[in-house]
């Protein structure tokens, strides 16, 4: 599937529930990526709005109750309408706040996919990790095994990133070599990977191949914008919404380092 074309033919909305560190910068990745996005959380609107999306982000990089509480009424409706969830656990296993609401939306939303670091998603599928703020230090020492029995046990796509990206849908396994170390030296970057998932998955059947795309597209993304960069963090993170938006297809294809780890 052109996974590319059909963002950018379709323009699904992304309704995003997200922290006031990235909101910018990922409604302006959406863009780039030919999709539209939407940032409404109050919890007096979220229900009207998911109903207007082809994708809904949950994503707890600034939490409270309120949002949390908002984050569950947007879940529940948009498992009624059909529109496929995707939740990025930020900070999941720094505070039992995180660790606590992102098990209650796996518990209580029918999630489409999970993207995380690995640390993030090793504490939610019952693992022991590390994390200093909202970084990965360490993770469970067998990420491929963890994330093929969370997407077994919750019955979605799991994506854990780094610098291997791997992903499950409880059958397959995969990994993903595209990406640049310069990624890590923008904020937001996870949260933005997060939305490019979201937005393959908006268009697509197979989400394990979506997210696989997404993953590689992104990585290449950032492959291409630091060849422009120079080793600067501040004209990388403008290359790399010009690298999203000029993205082909034809060129993730040959350009994506992708190898199929497990299938049963």
């Amino acid at each position: 599937m052109r996974y590319l074309d059909e963002i950018r033919k379709k323009k699904p909305l992304i309704h995003h529930i997200t922290n006031y560190v990235v909101a910018n910068e990922t409604a302006n990745l959406t863009l780039c990526l030919g999709a539209l996005p939407v940032m409404a959380h109050a919890i007096d609107e979220v229900e009207e709005m998911v109903e207007h999306a082809q994708a809904l982000v949950l994503n707890i990089g600034t939490l409270d109750r309120t949002q949390i509480d908002a984050m569950l009424a947007a879940g529940a409706r948009a498992n009624e309408r059909g529109v496929p969830v995707v939740l990025d656990p930020v900070g999941a296993g720094a505070t039992q706040l995180r660790t606590d609401a992102a098990r209650e939306i796996a518990k209580n939303v029918r999630l489409a996919a999970i993207r995380g670091n690995a640390a993030e998603v090793s504490i939610l599928a019952g693992y022991r990790a590390d994390i200093a703020g909202v970084e990965a230090l360490g993770a469970a020492e067998n990420i491929e095994r963890v994330i093929k029995e969370l997407a077994l046990k919750l019955d979605c796509v799991v994506c854990a990133t780094g610098p291997i990206d791997h992903v499950s849908d409880g059958r397959h396994v995969a990994r993903v070599a595209n990406g640049h170390p310069m990624l890590s030296t923008v904020t937001g970057t996870g949260c933005m990977c997060t939305t490019v998932v979201a937005s393959h998955i908006a268009v697509a059947q197979d989400r394990f191949d979506a997210a696989v795309h997404a993953l590689a597209a992104f990585g290449i993304a950032g492959e291409h914008a630091a060849a422009e960069a120079d080793r600067k963090p501040g004209t990388f993170h403008q290359e790399l919404y010009n690298a999203v938006f000029a993205l082909t297809d034809d060129e993730v294809d040959a350009e994506k380092r992708v190898e199929i780890l497990r299938e049963e």
